[in-house]
């Protein structure tokens, strides 16, 4: 299993002040050491923590795959056109949101989603699309040529109890095994933690989980490495 990590509250912090006391360059070099296999970012359109040379410079200096999570704004789009990240994941994004909540409508944008697919794809960027865990999105996502999804565990995360978490788990297993008999790679994220990732982590046909805020988190109290590292021991609890 694959693991992401997304370093945008690193960010967070240094936006706090404005000053370079934490630098999300060195976050994503420690998360690499601690057992990280790429590295996460959103470029969000009103720049609340990562910023464009984050983008640029994530590109340069670190050597592994660079996710980055965007909208599908045209001048987020050329952002990544000139970065040219490893995989562009295309998110839903609300300004008063505190974080991406809910999958991307495919199905319902599909026109303009697939301009920016193709956009992206002609400057060798692979596109993965984070949706809800819905056949019908997760065949709009195969239909307009995306390499990859990643679907959202929101719901399986804030389950209000054991029967609700199963059924959102099943849902989860069933709509990797269709993305990945469609050919397309399956990632998951959202809301994942310590506490609740190992049975998505044991879902077969999901490749990578991408995941952030909760190991950030665990890191103000045993540090960055400690914390990528304790993810990465649950997740090789699988294999």
């Amino acid at each position: 299993m694959r693991l992401g990590i997304n370093i945008d509250h690193i960010a967070t912090l240094r936006q706090a002040r404005r000053i370079n006391l934490i630098s999300p360059i060195q976050a994503a070099k420690i998360c690499l050491e601690g057992g990280a296999d790429s590295i996460v970012a959103h470029l969000r359109e009103d720049r609340r923590h990562i910023q464009d040379k984050d983008i640029y410079e994530l590109r340069e200096k670190i050597n592994c795959p660079l996710n980055m999570e965007m909208s599908i704004n045209n001048q987020i789009v050329n952002v990544a056109m000139e970065a040219r990240p490893n995989v562009s994941t295309l998110v839903p994004e609300r300004r008063q949101e505190l974080t991406t909540e809910g999958g991307l409508d495919i199905v319902g944008n599909q026109r303009k989603i697939s301009q920016v697919v193709r956009k992206l794809q002609s400057r060798a960027i692979k596109v993965s699309l984070f949706i809800d865990p819905k056949e019908t999105q997760i065949q709009a996502a195969r239909d307009i040529g995306a390499q990859i999804i990643e679907l959202h565990t929101g719901n399986y995360a804030q389950a209000r109890n054991a029967g609700e978490r199963k059924k959102t788990l099943e849902q989860l297993k069933i709509t990797a095994a269709f993305g990945r008999k469609l050919g397309l790679k399956v990632a998951a994220g959202h809301g994942l933690d310590y506490s609740n990732v190992l049975p998505i982590a044991k879902i077969k046909d999901i490749e990578e989980l991408n995941i952030g805020y909760s190991i950030i988190c665990q890191a103000v109290f045993v540090g960055l490495f400690e914390a990528v590292k304790q993810m990465r021991m649950i997740l090789d609890k699988t294999l």
